[in-house]
């Protein structure tokens, strides 16, 4: 009996000593397993800031050939457009050519140093256009057009001499505030060649207050409503 007992201790004995031998060769993580880890992550992590760099990049290069902003100076435009919009124009690099109707950015150098204009355009090459200024009526080819964009009628004479027709490569502007607009009318500005046209206007994406008053206060509250796709 005594032989038993000191035979099942021995044998309990082998028993423990084999479990903590497999225990011991178990693969447990080390310090190097969890340092190629932490690498791996952080090789992960600066590659997509790499790239998500070059892709910003990309962007801004790709805005700047073929987007420009533009803020709206004076209120020519109005109420279409109000002093202070901010607006998106899509390069002349896409647009090459205007149609009636479109909002185009312009530059003359003849007019304030070749600061950039907004306009609408009213004509292009080969049409002639005639105004009414007793009635403040435009036509284009003889046709009477209807604008209801107009904030104020057209009956200001500004020098250019009417029946007009458009030159080849040309455009006729005119702003929506024809009351205080400066534009083909003028002998200061005219015709508007193709080349002076910097693009067109498509989105207003942050709206303006009409400039400010005598106390420096913004004349209109900005209005959200108008973001939007200009056109």
């Amino acid at each position: 009996m005594e032989n038993m007992e000191q035979f099942d201790e021995e044998l309990q004995q082998v028993q423990e000593a084999d479990a903590t031998e497999q225990a011991q060769q178990m693969p447990r993580p080390n310090d190097k397993s969890t340092q190629n880890k932490k690498e791996s992550w952080q090789k992960t992590l600066l590659t997509y800031m790499h790239d998500l760099v070059y892709l910003l990049a990309a962007l801004i290069v790709i805005s700047m050939v073929f987007l420009r902003v533009v803020v709206v100076s004076g209120s020519s435009m109005y109420n279409t457009l109000v002093e202070g919009d901010y607006l998106l124009v899509l390069s002349n690099v896409w647009y090459r050519e205007p149609e009636f109707g479109d909002i185009v950015v312009a530059s003359k150098e003849s007019f304030d140093d070749g600061a950039p204009i907004v306009k609408r355009v009213i004509a292009t090459e080969g049409q002639t256009v005639d105004i009414n200024f007793t009635l403040g009526i435009v036509y284009v080819d003889g046709v009477a057009l209807d604008e209801p964009y107009t904030f104020s009628a057209t009956t200001t004479h500004e020098g250019m001499q009417f029946p007009l027709r458009v030159e080849e490569g040309c455009i006729f502007v005119l702003g929506d505030n024809r009351a205080v607009s400066r534009d083909s009318r003028s002998t200061m500005i005219g015709l508007i060649d193709k080349n002076e046209v910097l693009g067109k206007v498509v989105f207003l994406f942050l709206p303006g207050t009409n400039g400010t008053d005598s106390s420096g206060n913004p004349k209109e509250p900005r209005d959200f409503d108008r973001i939007g796709v200009i056109g």
